[in-house]
């Protein structure tokens, strides 16, 4: 199917032609045609596949041209990164047309904000507790709004927006048409489309939390923190990429990865985290996107919403507690139909980690072999406990009897104590057996 078969104006198809898209893709070619007939729909699609579009277009083909100043159509998602990428889009798609849109987010303060919903807008795309933030101050008339989208909506509930999402079901108009697009459909978001949506038509473009066919998968088994680095290194120094991904866990992570790996790489390197500014972490994005650095870092949160083309590697420098996250950071890769490589490391906590993401995804990860020009250094003392805490959290899970290895460690040491205090005899003032 083309562009043309989904009966947009002739503005979009413009714009679509400068952005040289040749073919939709999936989603949007089954989410299009109800956007436009009117359906509530919920979207379930993997990062990638031109969601962000599938909904866009039809919003802005229903708005057509600027008629008032007060919003009529509302986009939520949960990060400010994702807020930008969704205002960049609007902005290509709608260039031939006179709509406008505000984008608001926090780390900045609210008053420009605010005066640029006083100038007119037609579309407000927003995170939940800015969007409130600025309703509670009068400054978002909501009475015109006819469609609202919640993009990433498993995310969404992930950061714990529920109430706030309930907040503003409170003071939108009743009757509206409601989109919901999200990577998974796990039990939270089919609970959040039961309050939001109506009789809804769903379009499930991949089964629930698969991984995209283009994208090649690995895993190295690395037993300590000094060999995750020493191995990424390695193969920094070794792949062929043009723009590379690493996924942390935690900024203390992301910022252990950078120091280790800044001097010791080629092509350039940035860190995005909350710790951040907001120059920063834009900045940052836009010189890894424009291709003046090669190696980004990041937390989950901080990397939501960057759509970029081209990355070749995501890394998973450790393997993500919310396994759908797995899903979302390989995702950065292997876009548009291209081919994307993505490259786990696991400690042995970890690999109990994996096995539930290879669950949830239905396929097993490449197991690849430890390169020999790798150091891999002895273990220290302090990650052997916290992998040990980590395997006893997963048999506790399996058997709620089990106290664990520290537990069986303190209670045999006080046994020992016990027995041995039951062998002496106190004379004067010293023990003897």
């Amino acid at each position: 199917m083309t562009f043309e078969d989904l009966k947009l104006n002739r503005q979009l198809l413009n714009a679509i032609e400068d952005l040289k898209w040749n073919q939709t893709t999936e989603i949007q070619e089954k989410a299009i045609p109800l956007v436009l007939a009117g359906h509530d729909l919920v979207g379930i699609a993997q990062t990638g596949t031109g969601k962000t579009a599938a909904y866009l277009l039809p919003i802005l083909r229903k708005l057509n041209y600027a008629s008032t100043n007060n919003p009529r159509a509302l986009i939520l998602a949960p990060t400010k990164e994702l807020i930008i990428q969704i205002k960049e889009q609007i902005h290509e798609l709608a260039k031939y047309t006179d709509l406008r849109c505000v984008a608001l987010y926090g780390g900045i303060g609210p008053k420009a904000q605010m005066e640029e919903i006083k100038q007119g807008t037609d579309i407000i795309i927003a995170t939940p507790g800015r969007l409130i933030d600025i309703y509670s101050r009068g400054a978002l008339p909501t009475k015109e709004i006819k469609t609202m989208v919640m993009d990433e909506a498993d995310r969404l509930m992930d950061m714990g927006f529920m109430s706030q999402i309930r907040s503003i079901l409170e003071f939108v108009p009743n009757k509206r048409q409601n989109l919901l697009f999200s990577a998974t459909f796990h039990e939270r978001v089919e609970k959040l489309a039961g309050e939001f949506l109506k009789f809804p038509e769903r379009v499930e473009v991949t089964p629930q939390a698969t991984t995209a066919t283009t994208i090649t998968q690995s895993v190295y088994h690395t037993e300590n923190i000094a060999t995750k680095l020493n191995l990424m290194e390695f193969l920094l120094n070794q792949e062929a990429y043009s723009k590379v991904m690493v996924f942390v866990n935690s900024k203390k992570s992301a910022d252990t990865v950078y120091n280790h790996l800044k001097k010791k790489v080629k092509g350039g390197i940035r860190v995005i985290h909350s710790n951040k500014g907001q120059n920063s972490r834009i900045n940052a994005m836009k010189e890894f996107e424009e291709g003046e650095v090669k190696i980004l870092i990041a937390t989950d949160v901080s990397a939501r919403g960057i759509d970029i083309d081209d990355v070749t590697h995501v890394f998973n420098y450790e393997i993500p507690y919310l396994y759908e996250e797995y899903v979302h950071r390989i995702g950065r890769t292997g876009r548009a139909f291209k081919n994307g490589i993505a490259i786990s490391f696991a400690n042995k906590a970890e690999r109990k980690h994996l096995e539930l993401v290879e669950e949830m995804i239905q396929q097993k990860i490449h197991v690849a072999k430890m390169p020999k020009e790798v150091t891999v250094p002895a273990t220290p003392k302090e990650e052997i406990i916290e992998n040990e805490r980590q395997l006893d959290f997963f048999k506790r899970k399996a058997d709620p009897t089990f106290k664990g290895a520290f537990h069986e460690k303190k209670f045999v040491i006080k046994e020992r104590e016990e027995k041995e205090k039951k062998k002496r005899v106190f004379k004067g003032k010293s023990w003897r057996k």
